[in-house]
């Protein structure tokens, strides 16, 4: 059993919590948030983070603080010897992440970054589909990611730059723009246009639209990520030589992406159209999957395969370019 401490405790420190114990190969020993309402275990309340990191009883640490403490906690937490793992973001910007990875480097231990997207059902089955190239080349990609907010949201720690480190597109589109990287391979070529007009936060974007490039592949991508969406939407399509693949919503625990539905269309290398399957998935398991595949990876001494640093640099360039934050 890996022996885990978890340091947030708020909704997705539950989450990955219950993941854990669902697992049965790991066990949470130790937790520690400084807004702790006392609704877990008395017995694993650790007195603070450090005591976290040098506790020998810890293997591996799970990071779900505000953003702006992710760089500096598994910073912390590899030189204290323990596998991390961090929620996304991973930093501010690539440079941090390269600092990151210096030190990931130096320790030896196994740092992955909460990129959840990728363990959906859904999205599994489109990879499979894309690496078998039984449809041949990926063509273009277009991803809309939005939701609303309320005015909650302003008393919140996202609606701080100095704790976010930006708004909807580093919140939620980073799914989004991971999971085109995930399917096709990096961009170079990046132009968007980030505005914030209804909200009108300070360093906090409520609409990113971003369209994308490979110089190599010559493969097009366009993201809209936005939080004045007033109603909840997921939707990535993927259209290939061979057809499409089209997801909308996304299976979550409050429901509100709808149904996770999946179509795949077939046609011919002329165009004809020959067949279309519908998939329906009704529980979500990618929490489960990502853990195991965490866990897997400390267990055989194995390279993180989804949600690397090598991932979350690449992410994070493109992220530098979107927001005109390029070094």
């Amino acid at each position: 059993m890996i022996r885990i401490g978890i340091i947030g405790f708020g909704k997705m420190g539950r989450v990955r919590g219950d993941a854990i114990r669902e697992s049965g190969r790991g066990e949470v020993v130790a937790i520690f948030d400084p807004a702790d309402a006392g609704e877990h275990d008395c017995s694993l309340r650790a007195e603070s983070v450090e005591s976290i990191f040098s506790d020998r009883n810890v293997d591996a640490v799970f990071i779900c603080t505000p953003n702006y403490l992710n760089k500096s906690l598994t910073i912390a937490g590899l030189h204290a010897g323990k596998h991390v793992f961090c929620e996304k973001p991973p930093a501010f910007s690539a440079i941090d992440v390269e600092e990151i990875r210096e030190v990931e480097y130096k320790s030896g231990k196994r740092l992955m970054y909460g990129f959840n997207h990728r363990h959906h059902e859904s999205i599994r089955r489109m990879k499979e589909i894309q690496d078998s190239g039984e449809m041949g080349r990926i063509l273009w990609m277009r991803g809309r990611y939005g939701k609303e907010v309320n005015e909650s949201f302003l008393s919140s720690w996202r609606a701080n730059k100095d704790f976010s480190g930006g708004g909807i597109m580093l919140d939620q589109g980073i799914h989004m723009l991971d999971l085109f990287l995930h399917l096709s391979g990096n961009f170079d070529d990046v132009h968007a246009f980030v505005s914030n007009l209804f909200w009108k936060i300070e360093g906090i974007e409520d609409n990113v639209f971003a369209i994308l490039r490979s110089s190599e592949t010559g493969i097009c991508a366009s993201l809209h990520s936005t939080m004045t969406q007033w109603r909840y939407l997921f939707s990535l399509e993927v259209f290939l030589e061979g057809g499409a693949l089209i997801l909308n919503g996304l299976k979550t625990s409050s429901g509100t992406y709808g149904d996770e539905a999946l179509a795949i269309k077939r046609n011919t290398p002329h165009g004809r159209f020959t067949g279309e399957e519908h998939i329906v998935y009704h529980s979500d398991t990618s929490w489960l999957v990502e853990i195991t595949h965490f866990i897997d990876c400390i267990e055989n001494s194995e390279s993180v395969r989804h949600g690397s640093s090598a991932d979350a640099l690449r992410l994070m360039r493109l992220m530098d370019k979107i927001y005109g934050n390029e070094k």
